[in-house]
């Protein structure tokens, strides 16, 4: 009786377990199984262990089982569901791989639910905490071996989904072929397919908490996408880079302080100079063109605009979508690192747009990602920026903060970047950035400050600066916000730099008038230097002054052609002598005259004028110049580097003033911004000697009347502006003197 009763049971208990197994079968290959590895892969049962696999389309597939002594048995495996199920049982623990048989061919490869769980619990903890500085080697998509076998482990977060998939032209985009594992701890689902690697194309198949199904998404950690339009994620090589720039890196530091000459020359890459094949300028292009062209220029810097790889060309890459990829629009990542590789080796260092404000909500985005706001704020006055249509970073949550700041160091480390400039810095620091009342949300205060974005802030520069602490990081913020490059722990954002957008404006606007109203609009020259101190300011003629409909820096001169040029030769000779770094958009150097089109190319053919060429070689004398002589850069940001001698001269337009530098001769700079000569002008200098004219922006090369010293003046002892020396000087119109002394 009691052998009945318990034959009853196991009975009882095999038709709950078919049950469950039927439930989990149809789950799969209807897309709908959570838990793939509760279905497919190695499951004992009795004595030995029962293998299941689905392949849809199959024609037969076979197990080759390794026995003890290490000789193969091949085993054709029962299809259990007509929907490609199959199923064979093998001894405990027993090695096996796989033998598919398609339409045309046999294919040999090894179960991918064979594998146990990929990521570390250390992993998994530091990621949910924000704290993981190396994201990029364990989420998204790896060729590696796992267990002495070759393939692809992938991964990627999405806690809310019901079911997430690879697919890819591996498994001819069918979600239903490789849902993944959920790591639980951490929201990560985890997946090792066997036998394929770099070059695969792929994406994730998402469905969300209610069912339904997301558009495909690409792998927000890809460090390769295909060519847009086309969106999907592409699987890298693993192989190292060898670089070549040992020497550049251990005298980074150097090239890189507040006291160092930095000249940045800003370039959009698609746009600078289109190749004679059409299409889009490769990485290898570029530095045989633009290498020696910088060393030409003398520029110490390049910064591109954005080139993590972005949808819309329209949007100069400012929206981004695959924050760990450099555009594939001009080669590999191997090509892009030889290229920075190559910069490095020309004493070039390489700074980079960067943009954790905000992305586009494009559909195979991060917008929605697992069907709820992961990446962004659910709240659409917190997470829509209503000027770019895009949306704005969840900064309050530990996974999207260690998400940007493992980007920022992906790009420091892997392709030694010198440094990051953060795009649109003034839009994450203020809840109420560009919203009316009603608008937005308080803080927990009811201030407008985003707490959230500044944490993001200082945690951000002081793990660059802990890790990279030669690196630089430039805010783009254009409010009056305070302390954005002082340290984190006097209560600052930890910037090294910071554009400074209000002199940009201000002497823009005094360039635009007619000399002859300039006299009523000298404070827009005159007014920078009230707070030039307050941050150390990085001065930028950058491409937003030359677009949507604002003109070319030459065509917004005053005056006929030659004003314009000589004007335009002015301003710039005024900010090479200004406290502050420079930067410099291209085309400006050529005095181009059309407003900037990210389709165009830059104004090459201006090389052949007299007066492209003339600007082309005042910005090259300017460089020279600046690094040259230490009083224009040594002592950018404090008080005792700079000293007015004529502020006050506005009916003649005229201004001056002395930069200084410990251990280094001072100089003179002499402003005339009319287009009147001024005759036997008398300035004052701090003192005695023959003062030697290193720079006239009227001289006969640079596209000017020659009109100058002679070289240079001898001081006299007469006093005036307060020194009980000065110079007698012929100030050519519109033009800008540099002066310094010869050593007796």
């Amino acid at each position: 009786m009691q052998d009945s009763v318990t034959d009853i049971v196991s009975v009882s208990k095999k038709k709950k377990t078919s049950h469950a197994i039927q439930d989990r079968i149809e789950a799969l290959v209807t897309g709908h199984c959570h838990d793939p590895f509760s279905i497919l892969g190695r499951h004992r049962e009795g004595r030995g262990d029962v293998v299941r696999v689905f392949y849809p389309d199959a024609q037969e597939v076979r197990l080759v089982v390794i026995k003890a002594k290490g000789e193969p048995v091949e085993k054709a495996m029962q299809r259990i569901d007509p929907r490609g199920v199959y199923s064979a049982t093998i001894p405990q623990n027993a090695r096996y791989r796989l033998r598919i048989l398609w339409a045309d061919h046999w294919q040999d490869t090894y179960d991918p639910y064979s594998f146990g769980v990929l990521l570390g619990d250390l992993d998994l903890h530091l990621f949910s905490e924000g704290r993981h500085q190396e994201l990029d080697r364990v989420m998204g998509a790896h060729a590696m071996e796992v267990d002495g076998i070759a393939g692809v482990r992938f991964a990627v977060w999405a806690p809310n989904a019901k079911r997430v998939s690879v697919i890819g032209d591996f498994n001819i985009w069918d979600g239903r072929r490789h849902p993944m594992r959920l790591r639980h701890s951490a929201g990560i689902w985890e997946l090792f397919i066997p036998d394929i690697g770099p070059g695969e194309r792929y994406k994730y198949e998402i469905m969300s908490p209610n069912g339904t199904m997301q558009a495909a998404k690409a792998d927000p950690y890809a460090q390769y996408a295909e060519l847009p339009p086309a969106t999907a994620s592409v699987v890298t090589d693993p192989t190292e880079f060898s670089w070549h720039d040992k020497e550049w890196l251990a005298s980074r530091a150097k090239h890189q302080n507040i006291h160092a000459p930095i000249s940045i020359y800003e370039i959009h890459v698609p746009s600078w100079r289109h190749p004679a094949r059409g299409g889009h300028i490769s990485w290898n292009e570029l530095g045989d063109n633009l290498i020696p062209y910088i060393k030409e220029l003398g520029f110490t810097h390049i910064e591109l605009m954005p080139i993590t790889e972005y949808p819309y060309s329209g949007s100069w890459g400012y929206q981004p979508l695959s924050m760990f990829a450099p555009t594939s629009r001009h080669g590999t990542a191997a090509d892009f690192a030889r290229f920075v590789d190559r910069c490095h080796q020309a004493q070039i260092g390489v700074i980079m747009d960067w943009v954790p404000a905000h992305f586009p909500a494009d559909p195979h985005g991060l917008a929605h990602f697992d069907g709820t706001h992961l990446y962004e704020h659910a709240d659409p006055q917190e997470g829509y920026h209503q000027d770019w249509h895009t949306l704005i970073y969840n900064f309050g949550r530990n996974e999207v903060r260690g998400f940007l700041i493992c980007s920022a160091l992906y790009w420091t480390r892997k392709f030694h970047i010198d440094g990051l400039r953060v795009d649109a810095v003034a839009s994450m620091l203020y809840r109420d950035y560009s919203r009316k009342e009603g608008e937005w949300r308080p803080n927990i205060y009811g201030g407008r400050e985003n707490l959230e974005a500044i944490n993001f802030l200082h945690e951000l520069s002081s793990v660059m600066r802990e890790l990279f602490p030669d690196a630089m990081l430039i805010a783009e913020e254009s409010t009056a916000w305070p302390g954005v490059t002082a340290a984190p722990e006097t209560g600052g954002l930890g910037f090294r730099f910071k554009w400074n957008m209000g002199w940009m404006h201000d002497t823009l606007r005094y360039m635009q008038h007619d000399p002859l109203w300039r006299s009523y609009h000298a404070n827009d020259l005159t007014f920078g230097m009230v707070y030039a101190f307050s941050e150390r300011f990085i001065l930028p003629l950058s491409h937003d002054e030359v677009v949507h409909g604002k003109g070319s820096l030459l065509s917004r001169m005053p005056g006929d052609d030659w004003q314009r040029h000589a004007n335009l030769r002015s301003y710039f000779a005024l900010m090479w002598a200004y406290p502050g770094k420079k930067l410099l958009f291209m085309g400006g150097e050529l005095a181009q005259w059309e407003e900037w089109h990210y389709e165009g190319e830059i104004a090459w053919h201006r090389l052949n004028d007299p007066f492209g060429k003339g600007m082309h070689d005042t910005v090259a004398a300017l460089n020279k110049l600046y690094v040259s002589l230490p009083a224009l850069h040594a002592d950018d940001y404090t008080y005792h580097g700079f000293q007015w001698v004529i502020a006050d001269d506005v009916k003649n337009c005229v201004f001056a003033w002395v930069r200084y530098a410990p251990n280094a001769a001072p100089v003179l700079i002499v402003c005339n911004m009319t287009p009147v000569p001024r005759l036997e002008y008398r300035v004052g200098v701090p003192h005695g000697g023959y003062w030697h004219e290193r720079l006239n922006t009227d001289a006969e090369c640079y596209g000017g009347s020659n009109m100058g010293n002679a070289g240079g003046v001898m001081a006299e002892e007469f006093p005036a502006h307060g020194m009980g020396t000065s110079v007698v000087l012929t100030l050519p119109p519109l033009s800008v003197l540099y002066l310094s002394p010869v050593a007796s």
